[in-house]
């Protein structure tokens, strides 16, 4: 008898793909502008049979895949207020989905974890969009020794998930330059943050995806503006499951503490987008 796999049977309708710029951590405990986005952005789309979630926190050698039915809230970065580390995302894993994933992603060998979890670059987003924890999550890593193509390349192959009723999600920066922040909330953003933020802006509501894959061509701007990628990185993978039909929604889309991107990107097939 063959084997079903239940995330290879079409849905009626495509998911949407979203980025969502994230900032701090505390953003969890707040009610503001840019988490009310984050839950309207969830309130307008159908709803997802599960998330698979592409974060800047988890950085690996090989690619992995969180496969456990009940994957913990992690809480990794000191010096924020207590009631931030009494939060829990109690979503549950999807081990089908998780598979499903490492099918897909073949032939790169996609490692079955148990351990990782939801790290704070993608429960404290998913907690404002998706606040009831009741549709299962699962966390697909980043491996560091991918290059920017490769890396648009996995995105390319989890375009199917669409079709699934999966929501894709990446959760990162455009602009994240954490030596030059300014904590003044009043600073203006540096000039080469905004040109970096309008350039990806622009190459995105273009479908320009060469220029997104090579931003670092453009120089100086690019330097200051990814100093590290890791941040970058699942943009490319919301850009590489984009369909050709798809349209590209923006909002929130400003610049915080001079140097952290808060650009959150919405691509929706036409046929369906409202």
């Amino acid at each position: 008898m063959a084997t079903v796999i239940p995330y290879a049977r079409k849905s009626r309708r495509r998911m949407p793909v979203v980025f969502f710029g994230q900032g701090s951590p505390v953003l969890a405990l707040e009610d503001n502008a840019t988490t009310e986005s984050w839950a309207d952005i969830a309130q307008h789309m159908p709803r997802p049979k599960a998330i698979l979630c592409i974060s800047d926190h988890w950085l690996t050698r090989g690619t992995a895949v969180t496969a456990m039915a009940r994957p913990r809230t992690i809480h990794d970065r000191g010096g924020f207020p207590q009631p931030l580390y009494d939060l829990c995302y109690p979503a549950p894993g999807d081990p089908a989905l998780a598979r499903r994933v490492r099918s897909l992603l073949s032939p790169d060998d996609v490692r079955l974890d148990e351990n990782w979890g939801f790290d704070h670059g993608s429960w404290p987003v998913l907690m404002k969009a998706f606040p009831a924890a009741d549709i299962p999550v699962v966390q697909l890593s980043l491996d560091i020794a991918k290059s920017p193509a490769e890396h648009y390349r996995m995105g390319q192959l989890l375009r199917p998930l669409r079709d699934e009723g999966v929501l894709i999600v990446g959760t990162g920066n455009v602009v994240h330059n954490r030596s030059l922040l300014d904590w003044n909330c009043a600073a203006r953003p540096y000039e080469w943050a905004v040109r970096f933020n309008e350039y990806v802006r622009q190459s995105i509501a273009r479908n320009d995806q060469e220029k997104l894959i090579n931003y670092a061509a453009i120089g100086l701007d690019a330097e200051l503006a990814v100093p590290s990628p890791e941040h970058y990185w699942p943009l490319l993978y919301a850009m590489g499951a984009r369909s050709e039909d798809d349209r590209a929604s923006f909002g929130p889309n400003h610049i915080e503490y001079r140097s952290l991107s808060m650009m959150t990107v919405v691509l929706e097939t036409r046929a369906y987008a409202a």
